[in-house]
């Protein structure tokens, strides 16, 4: 039992920003917020007075543990790119939690990602979101799979295009995704029909298996889209077959807020902390959460990590408010949005009673001092690191 006394919270909830909170934490959930609390018998005491206390920081889309820090090759797990039709790979099953990009993440307050494949596939594989706290993976998943990663724009074709096979295209690109998603429904009704009628099962196929979840909308599709044209092919195909879907990147997004407007789907805005490094990204501007978020878009921050480094998470949502978002937006935008977009709301991203016991307590605003440092992070109720 865990209790953290006097301390300025913004619980990113219904219960707002309280000055000279407590927040009692019992086997690894919030069990009461507010003032005043009695101290239980035999309860760890973290005083806070002066302090800032906020929910775990939650990464939106990054690879953390599918690249490994330092090691090259030997560590990079991110795309199995000689096929562009992968969605049966999941990324719990790549993801290495001794891998230093765990610790960095944890260190600056990060204690939820949403990490997974690259984008090499058209369809990439399976998201996971898990905690950055832990020895073995199965028991740091918050839940997996939580996404399906497709990909449009230049890398499926680039990647295929050097091969010299499909898709070389952007046309391809989406023909070839719509095509596995005919397939896999045609497999999905046919075994409904078996098991109704007691007929014969179809073959079971492995790739069509991984797609049932997306099909009933039990999770989303995971776009990679930086180009306004291919955010909107991705909306196209998602509408087609009446999925649930995220724009992540959506580094254009600024360019078309009003479509997107009227679209109300979650938008994991990055990584805008890099170099203009392709001729999709020509656009990239951290002007680009506020406009959204002005038009009434939940919008979340990534890094992309390791292509930014997790732990600068903080430092990409205080450049967004540089650039006019809203400081309370920027830190939705690193907590209850992202939580919220990938549907891991109901255990992360703010501070409410029956929620994860994951706390960060800072020395002072990581949104508006670089100096600020991660004092206390707490992950199920347990200090995972201490300053």
């Amino acid at each position: 039992m865990l209790i953290i006394k006097n301390g300025n919270v913004k619980t990113m909830g219904s219960l707002g920003n309280i000055e000279g909170c407590d927040i009692l934490i019992e086997e690894g959930k919030i069990k009461n917020i507010g003032k005043n609390l009695d101290v239980p018998e035999n309860a760890d005491v973290i005083d806070a007075t002066n302090l800032l206390v906020t929910p775990g920081l939650v990464e939106g889309h990054c690879h953390v543990g599918m690249w490994e820090e330092s090691i090259a090759d030997a560590g990079d797990d991110g795309n199995e790119a000689v096929d562009p039709v992968t969605p049966q790979l999941r990324a719990i099953d790549a993801l290495n939690p001794m891998d230093e990009g765990f610790l960095d993440a944890l260190k600056a307050g990060v204690t939820t990602i949403v990490t997974g494949p690259g984008s090499a596939n058209v369809i990439g594989g399976q998201f996971a979101a898990v905690k950055t706290f832990g020895s073995r993976i199965d028991s740091m998943i918050v839940k997996a799979p939580v996404s399906m990663k497709i990909a449009f724009g230049e890398n499926p074709k680039r990647v295929y295009g050097a091969k010299k096979m499909s898709p070389s295209t952007r046309m391809a690109t989406s023909a070839i995704l719509r095509d596995t998603l005919f397939k896999a429904k045609a497999y999905m009704e046919k075994k409904e029909r078996a098991e109704k009628e007691k007929g014969d099962m179809p073959e079971f196929n492995m790739k069509y298996e991984a797609l049932i979840p997306v099909l009933k909308k039990e999770i989303p599709l995971k776009a990679h889209a930086h180009r306004a044209d291919d955010i909107f092919t991705a909306l196209r195909i998602a509408k087609e077959f009446d999925l649930e879907i995220t724009l992540d990147h959506c580094t254009e997004g600024h360019l078309i807020a009003d479509e997107l407007a009227k679209e109300k789907r979650g938008c994991l805005v990055g990584p805008t902390l890099s170099n203009r490094s392709k001729v999709e990204l020509q656009n990239k501007s951290f002007s680009t959460p506020k406009v959204l978020a002005e038009k009434g878009l939940k919008v979340g921050i990534i890094t992309d990590a390791p292509v930014i480094p997790q732990e600068f998470l903080p430092l990409c949502a205080a450049l967004a408010i540089k650039e006019g978002l809203l400081e309370e937006e920027g830190w939705k935008a690193i907590t209850i949005n992202p939580a919220q977009i990938v549907g891991i709301d109901h255990k992360v991203g703010s501070l409410e009673i029956g929620k994860d016991g994951d706390v960060v307590i800072f020395s002072g605003n990581p949104l508006k001092d670089v100096f600020a440092e991660a004092k206390y992070v707490i992950v199920d109720g347990k200090i995972a690191h201490r300053a």
